[in-house]
């Protein structure tokens, strides 16, 4: 089964709880079963294939940032110079 299924059944709760055998087969066989609770969609049960193929699709926070541009070629220095500027802060009014 693939990710990009179209039909998924949903299951109650109080359902999923009496027929959990029947979800994780369906999950395994038809892909993601969704449990409500209150009319709510609170959880996803996937395949364990299907689950580590979205899980491979994301790196991690490191993985992320090091992936972004070289920022070594921005010149960060500060200007040293002993001028001063007058900062206009308003009279608070």
């Amino acid at each position: 089964m693939t990710a990009l299924q179209t039909e998924v059944t949903k299951w109650q709760l109080q359902e999923a709880k009496q027929h959990f055998s029947e979800v994780v087969r369906k999950a395994h066989d038809e892909g993601p079963q969704i449990v409500t609770k209150h009319g709510r969609d609170v959880v996803v049960i996937l395949d364990m294939e299907e689950y580590r193929q979205l899980k491979g699709k994301q790196p991690d926070f490191k993985e992320f940032l090091l992936s972004g541009p070289d920022l070594g070629a921005l010149d960060l220095t500060r200007d040293q110079s002993d001028e001063t500027r007058d900062v206009d802060l308003g009279d608070g009014a």
